[in-house]
């Protein structure tokens, strides 16, 4: 469908982007540490012989496929169930209450593992309501982010969140390595019990945060939107900018409540299926195309390097120190995440999942082949363990692995969130956000019960012939973001919705808007042009005061 008609060029209307406005986002990436932390330390701690002997009983070497499949997954499962709740949560309550409300419950699961962490039973049921908070964070942090950062450098800071995935990662791989050593219940209430120390930081900070100025104006509330974008821009209160963003933002959600009804719980995610398969801006399709993008996240078989790969390299009898091989993993992600802060809005979305891809599946290859041909598929057993006849195979498959993992966390990592977080309209954007972010678990989950008896001793033992899986799916993403991932960079989310029903993923890096929502709808007194005109001269006006504002 045509929305807009005209000529004027609107790309330079937006307010200059403040340091405050920076912290204020960064700041509410912080939750992105809640997930990457329960990835990291959940790795080392089944590797904890004092561990094993709580859940699986004395006299065990390692936890069983079956129970290990359990433990993993059961987060992810609450994880599922907590975004779906979050979606229409965010709508009622307000995306910065509903993230609040994701960290009291995220607390609740952690006493609960660290008190009572004794037995299976305790860790599941812990895990499991941790997962519910987990998922009421990543759901709504990612929407929130996308509605309060400017469009110049939205992708950037979108791409933090990623990057506070990836730090607590290497937290948590870093308190493993601290407590593998000892012989009491620290050895993993302490990586649990730290936990409880994201919850507070994250729900105190949230409290000196404002709400997302896009849901006040869904909410009818134009006088806080108002005063909300002041503070997120830094701008006083009659400024052109936020003037024209305020009316753009009012203008677009008048047009999209027209176009997509949403009364109720059902109705609101029935909205989400709404239209039809073959119209490119169409509900259905912008649905499949968030919740696909977060399952071919999770199939390109990161979280199998995460999750498992401990007991994946004390298999192959040539690694010395596992722990810090792990730890090693974590930090080529953290260090690599940042390449994206750049590229996302150099080179855009689209290209970073197609080349990301691209290296993902050469390395993953690489690492099977090494595997199946020299590697430790074929090792020999001394006094019992298995020692690969090919040491430095192994160490090759190690640096393939690595190099793997930077290609994920400069691509896929973080531009799967930023482009979910982008891609729907108002109306539905908190429920849309919902369904990717519990594709993104339900994915995880499945993930997590398969892998165990895919690579575990008493079970299929693929070992390394397991990346051959993985590298056929990266296959598949790479072909996926070639032909069906559109590109956002450089627009606002009103002017991605403008894009999404013009034009095709392939053609979507060439599109321009041509004029604002709140032009068309008259809330923009006089043409584009004039409007242009009297945001370049109050920029002038205050360009003795600049520094300030960049």
């Amino acid at each position: 469908m045509t929305i807009l008609q005209g000529t004027a060029d609107v790309n330079a209307i937006e307010a200059p982007v403040t340091i405050k406005g920076y912290l204020l986002c960064a700041f509410a990436a912080f939750g992105g540490i809640f997930f990457g932390y329960d990835s990291g330390y959940i790795n080392g701690v089944l590797g904890s012989q004092v561990f094993i002997d709580a859940v699986q009983g004395k006299g065990a070497t390692a936890i069983s496929s079956s129970h290990t499949s359990l433990i993993v997954s059961i987060l992810s499962a609450g994880t599922t169930v907590g975004s779906l709740l979050a979606g229409d949560l965010a709508d009622r309550m307000g995306r910065r209450p509903t993230i609040i409300s994701g960290c009291g419950i995220y607390a609740a699961g952690v006493v609960i593992q660290m008190f009572a962490a004794s037995s299976l039973a305790t860790i599941v049921v812990g895990r499991f309501l941790a997962g519910i908070g987990v998922g009421f964070v990543t759901a709504v942090i990612v929407l929130f982010m996308s509605e309060i950062a400017p469009r110049k450098v939205r992708g950037a800071l979108l791409s933090c969140y990623q990057f506070c995935t990836t730090i607590g990662l290497m937290l948590g791989a870093i308190v493993d390595n601290y407590t593998e050593g000892r012989n009491d219940s620290g050895a993993y209430r302490i990586p649990i019990g730290i936990q409880f120390a994201w919850a507070i930081i994250l729900a105190t900070g949230l409290f000196l945060l404002p709400d997302s100025p896009r849901y006040y104006v869904k909410r009818g509330k134009l006088d806080k939107a108002r005063d909300t974008l002041v503070r997120l821009r830094g701008q006083p209160p009659t400024s052109h900018f936020i003037e024209i963003e305020l009316a753009e933002i009012v203008a677009n959600a008048e047009y999209e409540a027209r176009m997509i009804p949403t009364r109720g719980w059902f109705s609101s995610y029935a909205a989400c299926f709404s239209g039809s398969l073959f119209d490119a801006g169409s509900n259905v399709r912008r649905t499949i195309l968030g919740t696909s993008l977060q399952m071919m996240q999770q199939w390109t078989g990161v979280n199998f390097v995460f999750y498992f790969s401990t007991p994946f390299l004390q298999s192959t009898g040539a690694v010395k120190n596992v722990f810090m091989t792990s730890l090693a993993f974590t930090i080529v992600n953290v260090g690599s995440t940042p390449l994206s802060f750049w590229t996302i809005e150099r080179f855009g979305r689209r290209a970073l999942l197609i080349w990301g891809a691209l290296g993902m599946l050469i390395c993953q290859f690489i690492v099977a082949i090494i595997g199946v041909t020299v590697g430790f598929n074929k090792t020999h057993d001394v006094n019992g363990s298995p020692i690969a006849d090919n040491v430095p195979a192994v160490n090759a498959q190690v640096a393939f692995i690595a190099i793997y993992i930077f290609f994920f966390a400069s691509t896929w990592g973080p531009a799967a969130w930023v482009m979910v977080g982008e891609i729907f309209p108002l109306p539905i954007r908190s429920r849309g956000v919902a369904l990717s972010t519990s594709s993104n678990w339900l994915w995880n989950t499945i993930i997590s019960v398969i892998t165990p008896y895919m690579v575990g001793k008493d079970k299929g033992n693929l070992r390394s012939s397991v990346f051959f899986i993985w590298g056929g799916l990266c296959t598949c993403a790479c072909v996926y973001a070639y032909f069906l991932v559109p590109e956002t960079k450089g627009l606002s989310l009103e002017q991605v919705d403008q894009m999404l029903s013009e034009t095709n993923p392939r053609n979507s890096a060439k599109w321009r808007p041509t004029t604002t929502f709140a032009a068309e709808a008259g809330k923009v007194a006089g043409s584009n042009k004039h409007v242009e005109v009297a945001v370049e001269d109050e920029k002038l006006a205050h360009e003795d005061g600049a520094m300030q504002h960049v």
